[in-house]
């Protein structure tokens, strides 16, 4: 690795309180699986460095990042709408921050964390460790969103082992290097909140702000009170979480574990557990096998995002914050939810600006696409081809009479269009209407062959994954619906 590489960590700055010093468990005989060259390049380093003696041994978990200080945080949070106490970093471990460049190709620092290196002291019954099925799934899921232009922690790289893990059967355990600017989530103000220390609440909201917000919340000045800098970091957060709600809808992504724990207070999509790109549209979809009541289907995340948000901004009332202000503050997600869900589905639909009546034809596309069971992804892509060819959008319904109907009101509404050139349109629409998703057939296809030690369906996929919207020469097998195996593919939270 570089020797003038910049490393730091000031999460450990923090009180100890905030965090446990310790060891790592490294993986025996690592082999280095898989680097996304994206990420390497974000924090300045070359193909040279990952495969070094040296990277495999830090990404391992059998070194520590020279210059960092390795660490496990605590937090709490709500799970299943239930409050759990207090949780933490079970299997991570932030080593520290690696200067880089964000990218806009200004300098940033990238905080690097290792999930799967062995137990922590907030590891509950767990082992700390993670196996390569969930690993794989959270490397490919992160270029997923980042392609889609989806905020969200990225992974750096795959290390895998022979090490036995035991889940429902023994697998093979695996390390996912993932790296954010952060990962300070809900729940970890809701930690010194549920505790009653409002020192360390304190603490932690001035360090958030300062390093995180610093050009969007102000600090406490002689101008500036606290409940100013209260309001307008909630204002931020509630902004920020209504925006990724509207991209998580857009392309039919459910998060599986919407829990507070789960949640970026940077307004990243984190923690990736049993996720689900959804093949067939269901209004109600659930991802996760082991949401039986559904709390998180897809059409409630908008809305149980918004109650995770009330338990966020619930904390800093133990700083003096007036209750009534910061719901305020919290009624304001829904007007930003609906703007940015609307400015992205006319995008999708080809529409040049929202209109007065597009709700409706918005509600029976979604009717449509759920009385047929219709594909998410195809069915926006084909959407776009319609002047051309009706044939691809109409294989994918059993049954095109409301299809038929819906059709003959949004070729009426395209007449609006200040713009009525229908190949313009469609290539607006390709921009935004991925052609390539990573359904969970094809995750486990890449599960399938590294377990073999075979990385050629990640190398297919990471590419396509780079570049959702450009239909690529040979690929059409990664475009596909699923085949009938895939299609009863369940994940869980152990995934």
């Amino acid at each position: 690795m570089r020797s003038d590489l910049i490393v730091s960590n000031d999460f450990a700055s923090l009180s100890p309180a905030f965090f446990t010093r310790l060891k790592m468990q490294g993986l025996t005989d690592p082999t280095l699986l898989h680097v996304n060259p994206d990420v390497l390049a974000l924090l300045g380093l070359s193909m040279d460095d990952a495969h070094s003696q040296e990277f495999l041994s830090i990404m391992s978990g059998n070194a520590d990042l020279p210059g960092g200080v390795t660490l496990s945080a605590v937090y709490s949070g709500h799970q299943f709408g239930i409050w759990a106490g207090q949780l933490g970093d079970g299997r991570a471990h932030l080593l520290g921050a690696i200067r880089g460049t964000n990218e806009q190709d200004q300098p940033a620092d990238w905080e690097l964390q290792l999930k799967g290196a062995g137990r922590t002291p907030y590891s509950r019954m767990g082992d700390g460790r993670a196996v390569l099925r969930s690993s794989v799934r959270e490397y490919l899921a992160s270029a997923a969103m980042t392609g889609l232009g989806i905020p969200t922690t990225q992974a750096l790289c795959l290390v895998g082992s022979d090490d036995p893990v035991y889940r429902e059967t023994v697998e093979t355990a695996a390390i996912v290097a993932r790296v954010a600017p952060s990962f300070v989530r809900f729940g970890s103000f809701e930690h010194w909140y549920a505790a009653k220390n409002t020192e360390r609440l304190r603490e932690l909201l001035d360090y958030v702000v300062s390093h995180f917000f610093a050009d969007e919340v102000p600090q406490q000045d002689s101008t500036h009170s606290l409940t100013d800098v209260i309001e307008r970091f909630v204002d931020v957060v509630v902004a920020r979480t209504a925006t990724l709600m509207a991209g998580w809808q857009s392309v039919g992504f459910n998060h599986g574990v919407m829990n507070t724990d789960n949640m970026s207070v940077l307004g990243l999509t984190l923690d990736y557990g049993p996720y689900g790109f959804m093949d067939d549209f269901r209004i109600n979809h659930v991802c996760n096998h082991t949401d039986t009541q559904g709390r998180y289907a897809w059409n409630a995340q908008p809305s149980v995002a918004l109650w995770n948000l009330y338990r966020f901004a619930n904390c800093f009332v133990a700083l003096g914050a007036d209750p009534e202000r910061l719901k305020a503050r919290l009624e304001r997600y829904e007007g930003i939810f609906i703007d940015a869900y609307r400015a992205r589905l006319a995008a999708k639909l080809g529409l040049d600006v929202w209109k007065e009546g597009d709700d409706e034809l918005i509600d029976g596309w979604w009717r449509t696409l759920h009385e047929q069971s219709a594909d998410f992804t195809l069915s926006f892509r084909h959407l776009a081809l319609i002047d051309e060819d009706e044939d691809p959008l109409r294989s994918l319904f059993a049954d095109t009479t409301r299809l038929d109907e819906w059709l003959a009101g949004y070729r009426e509404r395209l007449q609006d269009n200040a713009d009525a050139d229908a190949k313009a349109r469609a290539r607006r629409m390709n921009r935004v209407n991925p052609l390539y998703v990573l359904r969970n057939y094809l995750a486990e296809e890449a599960i399938q062959a590294a377990a073999k030690g075979d990385m050629s369906v990640i190398d297919a996929l990471l590419p396509l994954l780079r570049d959702p919207y450009t239909e690529q020469s040979g690929m059409a097998h990664y475009a596909e619906p699923p085949p009938e195996w895939g299609r009863e593919l369940e994940v869980s939270c152990s995934s």
